[in-house]
């Protein structure tokens, strides 16, 4: 059911993900409540108390995330020197916080630490901003990935197009596009265990085959 999907209030979010579930680095399992409560609010599935904790959590995120971007430090400060110190690395160039932060060896608890009132945030907030600094790049990529995709979600596929022959594409994957002979990449994409590595291959061929 769908309310399975939501979170209750702040607690942890269900575990039901796969190991084949598409675009895995934006559908986490710890940013759940962030993407999914505000659609079961519109379908009433979350109350007034979730829903105002939700909206408390999220605006505490955005807040910190502003905060960490305003907050600098420079190389010729006692703060610079901390941060050598904590984590074994001089600071070479002036950096604000969130640019510390998405440094892998640097962890939000201690570099709270550097701001005023750093030790009023809550673990799950800054668990959230922790998390969303260090994958920034990738969910940017990602997020290229998926509008890429949708760009080609209409391209049809040849009725005679030999999956066997594409380069890359795995037997099971083949087996599966031959059995359900989909018209449209986007049709293709959403098969059961489709990934999107493949639908890649399948776009790569489509297009030196048109060329």
């Amino acid at each position: 059911m769908i309310d399975d999907l939501i979170t209750r209030g702040t607690q942890e979010p269900y575990r039901m993900f796969t190991s084949r579930a598409e675009y895995r680095l934006l559908l986490r399992e710890d940013n759940a409540d962030l993407r999914l409560t505000e659609k079961g609010r519109e379908l009433g599935l979350v109350d007034d108390e979730r829903w105002q904790a939700f909206e408390i959590k999220r605006a505490a995120i955005s807040g910190l995330q502003d905060d960490l971007k305003k907050k600098w430090v420079r190389t010729d400060t006692e703060e610079a020197l901390q941060v050598a110190e904590i984590w074994g690395k001089p600071l070479l160039k002036e950096a604000n916080l969130m640019e510390l932060l998405r440094r892998p060896e640097v962890d939000v608890e201690r570099l709270l630490a550097f701001m005023e009132g750093g030790e009023a945030i809550s673990e799950q907030v800054g668990e959230q901003v922790e998390i969303q600094a260090k994958y920034a790049g990738y969910i940017v990529r990602q997020q290229t990935e998926i509008d890429k995709a949708l760009r080609y979600d209409h391209l049809r596929l040849p009725d005679a197009l030999d999956y066997n022959g594409v380069p890359g594409l795995s037997n099971e994957v083949s087996q599966k596009l031959k059995a359900q002979r989909p018209e449209t990449l986007g049709q293709a994409s959403r098969i059961p265990g489709m990934t999107p590595a493949a639908i890649s291959l399948l776009l790569v061929y489509l297009k030196k085959k048109s060329a």
